[in-house]
């Protein structure tokens, strides 16, 4: 199995990045927030994170894409807070109500190492920025007890393209979001203008340092990008945007869509008339054919395998495995049926996913 790119960062390297994630939490930065709080003073920013770690869950998850899931799950570690708040958040929560308890960064390393031994493929960090010099302190120690299996920075897309330069040869696999298409929807929704100049640019910076996705024989990620896109009702999203834009900028071929379908109005959404409904067939079916038609391969939702599993209880959900009703224990090889001109594919899918290309 390959090793985590940190894996091979020498003391002085580790103690270099986190000196200077540290240095930025002092006047805090780390998100494009630029709150210039001191969060090692315990002074609060926009996403009301403390100066120490906030977990909520961690466990194997085995509804995450295909080549994360794998066979053994993706060990999930769930981080309180968040740096969007977006109205209609799923996550809703941890990243508005702050479920969660604090960890030191020794607790956390011994979750990790937990994850690898329960036999999960990767360690998936969900909206960790602005935990970041804490977290690192944790990955060192993790590292040291012999941590290996590759991390997945798993964000909302919401990112200084500095910060995740800081990361480079730490993170192997980026998932970020590209949640909007323009920046009105964005304001709208998760309280920030310039969402959009912020998210492309700091996918460049991804994909710049780890490329395209790259599968192991077993169809497990070990390192690269894989975008996500939440079509949302009426096309708030401005999917066709994000499209645009990945195709002036990217090889098609190069870039990993995962496209969802699981939206529902959870939260505060119903104060949005806009996307008080869930999405319909044929709105995610029109943004799935213009991806497909543009040659991006990657992973579709099913809309009739979508349930309630994709939506967590992180009250009562802490440590125990995350397996959908549809998939108990284990990938399953079905597939539905493929529309006309999409390629056939022949590789180990959960049934609430489709592999095309």
């Amino acid at each position: 199995m390959r090793r985590g790119s940190y894996c091979y960062l020498t003391d002085e390297e580790w103690e270099r990045r986190i000196a200077r994630f540290e240095a930025i939490a002092r006047s805090c930065t780390l998100c494009p927030r630029n709150c210039h709080v001191d969060r090692f003073s315990d002074e609060r920013g926009y996403c009301d994170a403390p100066g120490e770690l906030v977990v909520s869950s961690i466990f194997p998850h085995h509804g995450e894409e295909p080549p994360l899931s794998g066979t053994g799950g993706s060990g999930t570690i769930f981080f309180t807070h968040c740096t969007l708040q977006c109205c209609f958040c799923q996550n809703w929560q941890i990243s508005h109500e702050a479920e969660g308890q604090r960890f030191t960064p020794e607790e956390l390393a011994e979750k990790m190492v937990g994850l690898q031994k329960q036999g999960c493929h990767n360690i998936n960090l969900v909206t960790a920025t602005h935990f970041i010099p804490w977290l690192l302190r944790a990955l060192q120690l993790a590292a040291k007890k012999g941590l290996f299996l590759p991390l997945v920075y798993n964000c909302g897309g919401y990112e200084h393209a500095s910060t995740i330069a800081l990361l480079a040869g730490i993170i192997d696999i980026y998932l970020p979001d590209m949640k909007y298409g323009d920046n009105r929807a964005a304001q709208l929704l998760s309280r920030t203008a310039n969402y959009r100049s912020f998210n492309r640019t700091s996918l460049r910076e991804m994909f710049r340092q780890v490329g395209a996705l790259i599968t192991d024989d077993d169809g497990v990620a070990r390192r690269g990008l894989c975008v996500r896109h939440l079509v949302l009702p009426d096309d708030l999203a401005k999917s066709e945007a994000i499209l645009d834009f990945l195709t002036s900028v990217f090889d098609p071929a190069d870039i990993c869509i995962s496209l969802m379908a699981q939206y529902r109005p959870l939260y505060h959404a119903a104060d949005f008339p806009e996307i008080n409904r869930m999405v319909t067939v044929q709105e995610y079916e029109t943004v799935k054919k213009a991806f497909i038609d543009a040659g991006f391969p990657g992973f579709y939702q099913k809309f009739d395998a979508l349930d309630k599993s994709f939506v967590i209880d992180f009250t009562t959900r802490k440590e125990e495995a995350l397996t959908p009703p549809s998939a108990p224990g284990s990938l399953n090889s079905s597939q539905d049926s493929l529309s006309e001109g999409e390629p056939e594919t022949t590789t180990l899918l959960s049934p609430d996913w489709k592999e095309v290309g």
